[in-house]
């Protein structure tokens, strides 16, 4: 059970972690044991450790609900621009803890939990992840929530409330097994469903037209059911909303047929409407062609854009009764920012809207619509752009694609007037691929769409432009911007590396948590001997605490002293584990060859999902884990050298790795990786980087000096000159004995005894058809990785360079990102105004006037 605070304690975590007033805590208990007892129906004798979460989480909730009545109210009478954040996926993780930081709660709550006689992390531990993405894109889609609420705009995120996220994970014998992740069994406290606002979503039909203009009709209709979330600022009392639709067959589904003949069937297919929120695709980086997918994207799209609609008639006008009719002004109070292309059929369904509905011309109905959209990229990799089949949509949509038609004849028609008779040029542009299938590229639609077009990271930024989308940019080059990504410092510092968090907040004061670019003030500490064994005690402490959870989930003994060398992302060829996993086998013929020699002791933890019908990454975890069961289980070894597979890698398991790690591995190859986030949070959590000049890393060697990271390996201009002359994988083996002794083991069987050519395939693409040249980087990174254990030799150089990382990572906060994009494409302005909180009287306009506000 967590121990009381002394005095001293207290003073230091006052400022970060909210006060602890004695009748802060008489209150918080007294809402705990109200929730135990209304809410779930409880006493102590029976309340189980879940029964305790859900009666805490509520008592937190209830914090919220004034502050997110009144921050709605707030916008509904002053009208300002609002930001719609669209996504097919929202990594949130948990709730709880992340609600208590930025509503200055946590010291209150942990001193209330601990009178009742309860240990907050165990209540902590029981709340389920929201696991509504599969990585990199949909978490930053989280921290961006979490930043626009700091930042106090008026956003929105909007997107599909899956009943099952991504897999759970289980390694059996080595192998990744999948299992559905029910995490809404035990009920989600957080959520507030909304049915008043439901709306219906049309698929399939035919088109009609009429002298009054086109019909869509004899369409299937699924109802779209909203569940609001709320987004707490950090200490702004501004709660913004998440709204995640659920599909929901209509009443009258299948019923219509009056001589339907059997009612149990016909309702049993109700399940066939709402399969379309069921689950979350769980591809990263990759695109698979499936009717439901292109639903599910349809659905988010055409539900929020009505909810924006009525949103934008209904706001700022003081009464329910009277809307606005004209759009001329719909630019000027909407932005939509497009998150990929997933959400990429929001442009032909607002046209759509205005050209059928609203009955608005076409010139009129596109010049409102491409001020409205902007478009983020997220990757350059072939496989992962969207090309949906003409012959789906038509069958799904066919009034989208006559639309997208006349998008793309205009569009083609303002190309030959630019470049006559360039005809391959308009070949290329096209939003309709011809070669085969007839598909629709939906980033060519995206990019003809928007107003903006940005990627994630300079060096994407400048690929997206040169190479990928050359021509869209020879034609508008205004239209391209880069936004580098960051992540939000609340759920990255302060709430999984508190100790960190609070040493920061002495020496520099506590105002960074809300300007990261403040951390800057460390670099005059660089040479301090007490701060400098401050930093590595913190480290040292997390590092204990993550031993302490390893030891209890894998049964093994750690060494505290060996360096932790983390690799965790989604299982890729392209993130190069298997560059990685080519290390550990040569460090272990290192030390088998040399066992007494002196050697840097290392834990090597290697974390992530595969795609489940990705048959090489689920290679690739295999080879890992076999590599690890002979290694750990070799006495020449002992404790000098250790592999992990860390199971299920998570939001909440990245709280715990990120901050116990010592070495980030950041080494895809150049030009593949868009960005990277989790590159960010090592760095501002002391960890030091190897890695390639790809995505961030570039600018995190730019903000901290490129000798304050272990860079190695191609860049993009030597990758681009290997694939002019051609990538040879054998003349590599034959140069390099350790590569060669490394590839031939696991060739021979050496690390699969009982199946000799258990990894034949990887074998053969490592050396026929690796894309991404694992051997061409393997000396430069065996190198580099000699340079880190020479350093981790020397703990205080080593701890000077983990404080330039760390005052060098301000640029990488989220907030700094979101005020990029409020400025250069959303038309928006920050504001550190705080709404007054629900304990003091209003400061605005009349409360009448404000009643319809609170519906949202």
């Amino acid at each position: 059970m967590a121990k009381p605070l002394t005095d001293q304690e207290k003073r230091k975590q006052i400022s970060i972690r909210g006060i602890v007033g004695v009748e802060n805590v008489a209150e918080l208990k007294k809402g705990f044991n109200r929730h135990l007892h209304f809410t779930l129906v409880k006493d102590r004798n029976v309340a189980t450790t879940r029964d305790y979460y859900f009666a805490l989480a509520h008592t937190v909730r209830d914090h919220l609900v004034g502050r997110w009545i009144r921050t709605q109210q707030y916008y509904y009478e002053k009208d300002p621009k609002r930001t719609y954040y669209l996504s097919l996926e929202f990594y949130m993780g948990r709730t709880l803890q992340n609600t208590m930081i930025n509503l200055g709660l946590q010291n209150a709550c942990d001193e209330a939990i601990y009178q009742i006689g309860l240990d907050i992390e165990e209540l902590e531990e029981m709340e389920e992840d929201a696991g509504l993405g599969n990585g990199g894109l949909g978490r930053l889609a989280a921290c961006f929530l979490d930043s626009m609420a700091t930042l106090g705009l008026a956003a929105y995120g909007y997107g599909i409330r899956y009943e099952y996220g991504i897999f759970n994970q289980k390694i059996k014998d080595g192998w990744q097994v999948e299992e559905a992740d029910d995490w809404l069994r035990h009920g989600n406290p957080w959520e507030k469903d909304r049915p008043e606002y439901m709306l219906p979503i049309h698929f399939y039909g035919r088109v009609e037209h009429h002298k009054t203009g086109v019909r869509w009709v004899d369409t299937q209709v699924v109802l779209a059911m909203p569940y609001d979330t709320p987004v707490p600022g950090y200490m702004n009392n501004t709660v913004n909303t998440m709204r995640l639709w659920s599909a929901r067959a209509p009443n009258d589904f299948n019923l219509q047929d009056f001589n339907v003949g059997d009612y149990i069937e016909a309702v049993l297919d109700r399940n066939l409407a709402e399969n379309i929120s069921r689950v979350l695709y769980p591809n990263d980086n990759f695109f698979e062609g499936k009717e439901l997918r292109l639903k599910q994207e349809y659905f988010v799209v055409a539900a929020s854009l009505q909810d924006i609609i009525r949103r934008f008639k209904a706001s700022g006008l003081g009464c329910k009764d009277r809307i606005r009719t004209g759009f001329d002004s719909f630019p000027e109070k909407v932005a939509i920012q497009l998150n990929d292309t997933h959400p990429a059929l929001g442009i032909p369904e607002l046209m759509r809207i205005f050209l059928d509905i609203e009955k608005l011309p076409w010139e009129k109905a596109w010049e409102i619509t491409k001020k409205t959209f902007a478009y983020t990229n997220h990757t350059v990799l072939p496989e992962a752009l969207e090309r949906w089949p003409v012959d789906l949509v038509e069958k799904l949509l066919p009034r989208h694609l006559s639309i997208i038609y006349e998008i793309n004849q205009r569009h083609l028609d303002r190309i030959a007037a630019l470049y006559p008779k360039d005809l391959d040029r308009a070949r290329r542009m096209s939003l309709i691929e011809e070669d085969g299938i007839k598909r629709i590229n939906m980033a060519h639609l995206c990019i003809v769409g928007s107003h903006a077009v940005n990627g994630v990271a300079k060096i994407h930024s400048d690929i997206v432009k040169n190479q990928v989308f050359k021509d869209f940019n020879d034609m508008e080059p205004d239209k391209f911007q880069n936004k580098t990504n960051g992540i939000t410092p609340r759920r990255w510092l302060l709430l999984c590396n508190p100790g960190l968090a609070e040493l920061i907040a002495e020496k520099i004061g506590e105002t960074y948590v809300k300007d990261l670019s403040q951390l800057t003030k460390l670099k005059k500490f660089v040479d301090d001997d007490v701060f400098i064994r401050d930093v590595s005690k913190v480290k040292e402490e997390n590092k204990l605490k993550f031993i302490q959870y390893l030891e209890k989930e894998y049964k093994m003994k750690l060494n505290p002293a060996s360096m932790f060398d983390v690799h965790v992302k989604r299982i890729h060829e392209y993130k190069r584990q298997l560059l990685n996993c080519l290390h550990i086998i040569t460090m272990y013929n290192r030390i088998r060859e040399n066992p007494t020699k002196e050697f840097v002791p290392r834990t090597v933890i290697i974390g992530g999902k595969a795609a489940p019908g990705y048959h090489m990454a689920k290679m690739i975890i295999k080879v890992i884990t076999a590599v690890g069961d002979i290694v750990n289980n070799d006495p020449l070894v002992g404790n000098k050298l250790k592999v992990i597979y860390l199971e299920n890698y998570r939001v909440s398991l990245a709280e715990k790795v990120i901050p116990a790690t010592d070495l980030s591995e950041q080494i895809s190859t150049a030009g593949t990786e868009a960005s990277g986030t989790g590159n960010m949070k090592f760095m501002l959590n002391g960890a030091l980087t190897i890695g390639t000049m790809d995505g961030a890393n570039v600018e995190m060697a730019e903000e901290a000096g490129e000798e304050n990271l272990f860079i190695f390996g191609m860049r993009v201009e030597d990758v681009a000159e290997m694939d002019k002359k051609g990538y040879n994988a054998r003349d590599y083996y034959e140069k390099l004995p350790e590569l060669k002794k490394a590839m031939d083991q696991i060739q021979n069987g050496f690390f699969s005894p009982t199946k000799p050519d258990l990894f034949k395939d990887i074998v053969n693409m490592l050396f026929n058809y690796d894309r991404f040249k694992v051997f061409a980087d393997y000396e430069a990174y065996v190198k580099s990785q000699e340079k880190v254990s020479a350093l981790y030799k020397n703990p205080k150089e080593w701890t000077k360079v983990v404080i330039k990382n760390i005052a060098a990572s301000g640029m990488f906060s989220s907030d700094r990102t979101i005020k990029e994009y409020a400025r250069d494409i959303w038309g928006v302005e920050p504001t550190d105004l705080k709404i007054a909180p629900p304990n003091e009287p209003r400061n605005v306009v009349d409360v009448k006037a404000a009643a319809p506000a609170a519906k949202g």
